[in-house]
């Protein structure tokens, strides 16, 4: 019974230590190490991946679930085709930054790989790779404050209840 509570004490102590170890164990197969495969389907996609959440959240509908919710939110012709547009603007918009962040993750991840890693380039390529996603979440979030003009205060309050956010 002694060496049993002895064995669970060291495990619980030992074992987030050894966890530890093993860091980004499996992520140095990935061709950008930086970026899961997931990620860069999302960033090619165009997909918002979180980065409108202080619109969202803060009364700024977003598009697609507009679109989604249309119905329930008994958008007229008019604000289904605004709204459209504007999601299509955005998506293109969009994939086109993404995929400009792809290629700079991959150029950065390039020049780790060469072995030669100078501090200027290596300014550039964080500085640039930043930028773009700054650019990304940027379009992200000025495409949910386009979006709000194209619905009533209370279609925005029903979207906000559809979608479970409390006022």
């Amino acid at each position: 019974m002694k060496m049993t509570l002895v064995s669970a004490l060291f495990c619980i102590v030992a074992l987030p230590a050894a966890a530890q170890h093993h860091g980004y164990h499996g992520q140095d197969g990935r061709e950008i190490k930086a970026l899961s495969a997931e990620q860069v389907k999302q960033y090619l996609a165009g997909a918002g991946m979180g980065y409108a959440k202080a619109a969202e959240l803060n009364h700024f509908p977003g598009p697609q679930h507009a679109l989604e919710l249309a119905d329930r939110l008994a958008l007229d012709a008019a604000q289904r085709a605004g709204i459209q547009q504007l999601m299509d603007a955005h998506k293109a918009e969009a994939r086109a930054i993404g995929a400009r962040l792809v290629e700079s993750e991959r150029a950065l991840e390039a020049l780790f790989r060469s072995g030669k890693v100078d501090e200027g380039a290596l300014a550039r390529a964080v500085h640039g790779a930043a930028a773009l996603e700054g650019e990304y979440r940027l379009s992200h979030l000025e495409t949910h404050r386009r979006m709000r003009a194209l619905l009533t205060p209370a279609q925005v309050a029903r979207y906000d209840e559809l979608r479970g956010y409390r006022k």
